[in-house]
């Protein structure tokens, strides 16, 4: 059965290339191709999706030679709830490290949270971050030493970055196979509970501050990864703000966009 287009195609810069297609392709095989239920491919669902999440608009506003909204809504939820940009995201971030000539598996993480305003669309699950001064919800990240994406958990922004540290650590464990032995965490982590939720999984807690106080803007030694992190995700618009309607989409919006990153950093430097 042949695939539906729309019109004439538009080339957009977030369209994958023919060579990061074949490395995502396996990932979000959830059905063949040739299924008489899919309306359009695989790539052209993918293309959409990278799309929206880089200019940031609504899914409504989708433009018209993609395929419809409705599809590429339901078909990203699909490959959300199925943890196909993670799996993908764990891959390219082995690789990576490889070409780096670094072991696949970090020994080291940074960890830090950067809270995101609400919108009409996640008002409901909204908390106040005093600190930020603003409403909406917390991303608490865990990052190796490049950088790039290894846990994840999404809460309201009321919520204390040091009561996340035991999940981020059991993630962390769990997709490192135990390898990780430092986490390094600003001063907002200082205290005796988020230590020990680190002991419990083997890694222990490293604060990095400044032995002396210092003005204006000053580089922090390890803590300035996750920060950089931060930057290369704010790149991507439908992150500016939170626009879901679930954390599990805020999340999976998340891993999108980093995997869109090392997608792009992994072919460049393969070259």
């Amino acid at each position: 059965m042949a695939k539906k287009t729309r019109g004439t195609r538009t080339n957009y810069p977030s369209d994958v290339s023919d060579e990061e297609w074949a490395f995502c392709a396996p990932y979000l095989a959830l059905m063949k191709e040739e299924a008489p239920q899919r309306e359009y491919s695989s790539r052209a669902l993918f293309n959409a999706m990278r799309y929206m999440v880089r200019a940031g608009c609504p899914w409504r506003m989708i433009p018209n030679d993609l395929p419809p909204w409705q599809t590429v809504h339901q078909q990203t939820q699909r490959w959300i709830k199925a943890g196909c940009f993670e799996a993908m995201a764990h891959d390219l971030r082995m690789l990576l490290r490889w070409v780096a000539g670094k072991s696949g598996q970090p020994s080291a993480v940074i960890v830090d949270g950067r809270t995101l305003q609400s919108s009409p669309e996640s008002g409901g699950r909204a908390g106040y971050d005093g600190y930020k001064r603003r409403k909406g919800s917390k991303v608490h990240v865990a990052v190796d030493t490049l950088g790039h994406l290894l846990a994840l958990k999404v809460t309201a922004a009321s919520e204390q970055e040091r009561a996340q540290v035991g999940d981020l650590m059991k993630q962390v464990q769990e997709i490192t196979q135990q390898k990780v032995e430092v986490a390094f965490v600003d001063q907002g982590y200082t205290g005796e509970q988020p230590a020990a939720q680190a002991a419990q999984h083997a890694v222990r807690l490293e604060v990095v501050k400044l032995e002396e106080a210092k003005r204006g803007f000053v580089l922090l030694p390890r803590r300035w990864v996750v920060e950089r992190s931060f930057a290369w995700a704010a790149r991507f618009r439908r992150l500016s703000r939170d626009y879901e309607r679930l954390p599990i989409s805020l999340a999976g919006i998340h891993w999108l966009a980093f995997v869109c990153l090392m997608l792009n950093a992994f072919f460049r430097q393969s070259a």
